[in-house]
């Protein structure tokens, strides 16, 4: 894994394309890139995330076969945004015609668009003002719809294009109407696979 000395990791600055050929170097190290061009260091799931992560790109790509347009993500995917930024969310979609626009060689490194759909799954090593302050990054890039999942009080807090995100507890399914036709996510399959 890539590691970096405190001063230098907080004082680096990297454009996108810099911070490609860093990750095709390392490809171990799991990062993120913010606007400003700082490096965002993370943390690999352990074990009831990654199963929950995989339970959600199930329930994500099994809408997607049943809803034809669509492409789905896994948490591996980098996304370069309008602002500059690449992040990974935990899951998401964009629509097949955003897909399809986009040249051979964009779709092979970090496609330059925001996804119309990203959920993020909070982990017991995330912090949630970090969280809330990516949900709002990808809404803020064009985001049509955000799902910030919270496992540990089986809460879900909904980003949507635009506005404050709606915070909802005690659901056994979680929908994606009106911006997401037919998406349904069983919340209770991933609280307790």
């Amino acid at each position: 894994m890539l590691t970096l000395p405190r001063q230098l990791s907080q004082a680096l600055r990297l454009t996108p394309a810099q911070f490609a050929e860093l990750c095709a170097a390392n490809p171990e190290a799991v990062l993120e890139l913010a606007a400003d061009g700082r490096l965002i260091e993370m943390t690999p799931a352990g074990g009831e995330t990654g199963r929950r992560n995989n339970q959600l790109a199930v329930q994500l790509g099994l809408w997607a076969r049943t809803q034809p347009g669509w492409c789905v993500f896994d948490s591996s995917t980098g996304f370069l945004l309008p602002d500059g930024s690449v992040l990974s969310p935990d899951a998401s979609a964009v629509r097949l015609e955003r897909w399809q626009a986009l040249s051979s060689e964009a779709r092979q490194g970090f496609p330059p668009l925001c996804p119309d759909l990203v959920v993020e799954l909070a982990s017991p090593s995330d912090r949630l003002p970090d969280l809330r302050r990516k949900m709002a990054t990808y809404q803020a890039n064009g985001a049509r719809l955000g799902w910030l999942l919270l496992p540990e009080t089986r809460g879900v807090e909904v980003w949507h294009a635009s506005g404050e995100p709606q915070r909802l507890e005690g659901l056994a399914v979680l929908e994606g109407e009106p911006e997401l036709q037919g998406l349904r996510l069983d919340l209770a399959e991933l609280w307790d696979g």
